[in-house]
């Protein structure tokens, strides 16, 4: 007789409590039990996205999450996406293709018409798997989100999943969120809370036991697990751009200064992780009233989910005169993706696909390319090699964008299928390409960061660091939560 697939959810009481992570941890412990695991997000908000192996996007944290199971990503994991390009509005991601553009209100009225789709795809997750761990998205007690909602406890009644609920203590206010979310649920859903998991937690436990007690007593709902804040955190790919803010690793005085400018829509930043976890560089994101310092060695210019205007923020801020003098300097200036076209001569968007229509507006002129946003989505995994140096490359585009001129006589890339991408300035110190994911690549980034390094010994391989940091993240959980119990909880 076949096991039905188990389930369980883990909702938090506010956003960036550690869902996402707790999540990827208990994916790589349970997976070296020798279980089947998928990840599952009903609803995700973010602009660091990922692309599948079935050719689609989904969040970042799901393609963690995948790669903790050891499975390859799948577009069922999040079945629906939502990439701010405004304060008020979005990119409807579904199924892992472009569904609408949708202001707030438009996209309320949408939700009961997306939860088939959801469950179809967590059906989908559950037909080939032991155990299906489920992520929230925010917190199940905003009262004027919860008609139609698909991401917390609309889904969980749906598919009737049990649900833990996380708590972030560092933050402070950890009790009360948990109280108070119990407070502002209906009983069906009080019902399927099975228990609660404080997380990021330092210091003594068993000062903490009074609080705990209380917790039960106010609730019924039991402890799963203190979780202790995990130090190698940093060394994950992060999906919400809310971290860069919390990111201060102090490194040697003579470490590489990377320097990148803090975009409102900034997109797949996890493209800078793998140099940030380098012992000898410092990546520090600049923000608004900043100046790129003169000690910059490189500046990065990342993605961006509205190219033109984060190109306008940029030159609000003056980082552009700052970047202009860094390049006459003789520094380095690299853009990826957005950042790629805001080097260029003009950028266009005669289409409105960023919300207001544009004729060519300049960019700040360091690569002779000119772009236009367009109508079509280029999505798909690449492979191909550095021009300059021969070594190879892998990663994913991820782009609106069809970028032609001179420049591109001199790309950056030669990528598997023949194609050139991106361009260099004719010194070689600015270079851009439309390809995310290209510092994974460990004997590209060497080449990179050697040319700074002056003599020093080049860093650890990336993908294997970030394997070890999952493998030290399960036990980390496992030590401090009884897996069994959350087994034992799992709905069938």
């Amino acid at each position: 007789m076949i096991e039905p697939t188990k389930c369980l959810m883990l909702q938090g009481t506010g956003s960036n409590v550690g869902k996402s992570l707790l999540v990827a941890g208990l994916a790589r412990a349970y997976s070296s039990r020798g279980l089947n695991v998928r990840p599952f997000k009903p609803q995700n908000m973010s602009n660091n996205a990922a692309v599948t192996a079935d050719g689609g996007e989904i969040g970042r944290a799901q393609a963690l999450q995948a790669r903790a199971c050891g499975v390859a990503t799948s577009t069922h994991m999040n079945p629906v996406l939502l990439k701010p390009q405004s304060d008020k509005g979005a990119q409807v991601v579904v199924h892992g293709r472009v569904f609408a553009n949708a202001n707030a209100r438009q996209y309320h009225e949408m939700k009961p018409k997306l939860i088939e789709k959801v469950l179809k795809s967590f059906y989908h997750m559950t037909g080939e798997s032991d155990l299906v761990l489920v992520e929230g998205a925010g917190s199940p007690a905003e009262v004027n989100l919860r008609s139609g909602d698909i991401a917390n406890m609309g889904f969980a009644l749906a598919a009737r999943v049990p649900v833990f609920l996380v708590a972030d203590i560092d933050r402070g206010g950890a009790i009360a969120s948990i109280v108070g979310t119990h407070a502002l649920l209906d009983d069906e859903e009080r019902a399927l809370i099975s228990g609660f998991i404080i997380n990021k937690f330092r210091g003594d436990k068993t000062l903490l036991q009074p609080a705990l007690d209380e917790i039960v007593a106010r609730t019924g709902f039991f402890c799963a697990g203190v979780i202790p804040w995990f130090e190698e955190a940093w060394l994950l790919p992060s999906e919400d751009a809310a971290a860069l803010q919390q990111q201060v690793i102090h490194k040697k005085n003579d470490s590489i200064n990377i320097i990148v400018p803090r975009l409102p829509r900034i997109a797949n930043f996890d493209d800078l992780d793998p140099l940030g976890a380098e012992e000898d560089v410092n990546v520090h994101f600049i923000h608004p009233g900043e100046s790129i310092p003169a000690n910059a060695d490189v500046v990065i210019l990342p993605g961006s989910k509205s190219t033109l205007n984060d190109l306008k923020y940029v030159r609000a801020n003056g980082w552009d005169i700052d970047i202009l003098a860094h390049s006459r300097r003789g520094g380095m200036v690299v853009g990826l993706c957005a950042g790629f076209q805001m080097l260029g001569g003009t950028i266009a968007d005669r289409f409105g696909r960023e919300g207001v229509i544009s004729g060519p507006v300049p960019g700040l002129g360091l690569l002779d390319i000119n772009t236009e946003i367009s109508n079509t989505k280029t999505l798909g995994h690449v492979q191909g090699v550095h021009r300059a140096s021969g070594t190879e490359i892998s990663g994913y585009e991820m782009h609106m964008g069809v970028t032609k001129g001179c420049g591109l006589a001199q790309p950056m890339l030669l990528l598997e299928d023949g194609r050139p991408d991106g361009a260099v300035s004719a010194n070689g110190l600015t270079m851009g390409c439309y390809v995310h994911g290209l510092f994974c690549s460990d004997t590209f980034r060497s080449f990179f960061l050697d040319q700074l390094r002056q003599g020093r010994l080049p860093g650890e391989a990336h993908e294997a660091r970030v394997d070890a940091t999952l493998d030290a993240l399960a036990l980390h959980i496992e030590t401090n939560m009884d897996l069994d119990v959350l087994l034992k909880v799992a709905c069938n």
